[in-house]
C-alpha cells in the first residue's frame, strides 16, 4: 500500500483504552492511531477528514493536557444529523480515535466500559461538535473552516473533467496531486491555526 509520504509527518495520537487493557487487546491498554487510520476508515483523505482528525487532537489536548487521553471515557456530539452533507464521516472518524459509538456501540461488560450511546448527532449546539469528558464534565466545543485553506483554482475544473470522463493520466494526476497538497497544508500547516480550528469556550 502506496500512501502520500506527508502522512508520516502527521503527529499521531495516543489513548489509554481501559477495555483494550482489560481484554489483552494493547499492550498496557494503549492505542495510537495516525492518520492513515483515518483514511483507511474513510477510504479517502480529504479536508473533511483532514477536519475530523484536526478537531479531535485539539478536544484531546484540551480536556486531557497532563495525562493520555481516555478511550471510551468521553462523549461527542455533532450539531448536524448524521445525514447531513459529510456529517457521518466526520462522526465515523471522531468515533474511532475516541472510542464513542451511536446506539449500535459496545454495551460494556458489568455495566461498565461501555462505549453504546456516546456518539450523538442532531445536539443544539454553538459550535460544530462538543467533546465531553464523563469523569469530570469537562467539555471542548469546537468549529472547523476548511474554506480558510483555499484550494487550488483549477480543481473544479479539474474535478468536472474527472467526473465527466474525459480526463486524461495527466490530469488525474495533476487533480490528485493538488487534493492532497490542500489536504497537507490544512493538516501540517494549519494544524494549530485558531482560524481553521476553532474553540468556542
Amino acid at each position: 500500500m502506496r500512501l502520500p509520504d506527508y502522512y508520516d509527518q502527521i503527529p499521531s495520537l495516543r489513548l489509554f483504552d481501559p477495555l483494550a487493557a482489560m481484554l489483552g487487546a494493547a499492550r498496557d491498554g494503549l492505542l495510537e492511531y495516525h492518520y492513515a487510520d483515518a483514511v483507511k476508515l474513510a477510504g479517502h483523505s480529504c479536508p473533511t477528514v483532514a477536519g475530523a482528525w484536526l478537531l479531535t487532537r485539539r478536544a484531546l489536548a484540551r480536556l486531557y493536557p497532563d495525562s493520555l487521553p481516555l478511550r471510551g471515557g468521553m462523549r461527542v456530539e455533532l450539531r448536524d444529523a448524521q445525514a447531513a452533507g459529510t456529517t457521518g464521516v466526520v462522526g465515523n472518524v471522531m468515533g474511532l480515535i475516541t472510542g464513542a459509538a451511536g446506539e449500535g456501540g459496545f454495551k460494556g461488560l458489568g455495566g461498565r466500559l461501555g462505549r453504546a450511546n456516546l456518539l450523538n448527532y442532531g445536539v443544539q449546539l454553538p459550535a460544530e461538535v462538543r467533546f465531553t469528558r464523563l469523569d469530570t464534565g469537562a467539555s471542548a466545543s469546537l468549529s472547523y473552516h476548511p474554506e480558510r485553506v483555499p484550494p487550488d483554482p483549477s480543481l473544479p475544473g479539474l474535478m468536472q473533467r474527472l467526473l465527466a470522463g474525459d480526463a486524461d493520466d495527466a490530469a488525474r494526476q495533476t487533480f490528485a496531486h493538488l487534493w492532497q497538497e490542500r489536504v497537507r497544508r490544512i493538516l501540517l500547516e494549519h494544524a494549530d491555526d485558531p482560524a481553521v480550528v476553532e474553540s468556542l469556550d
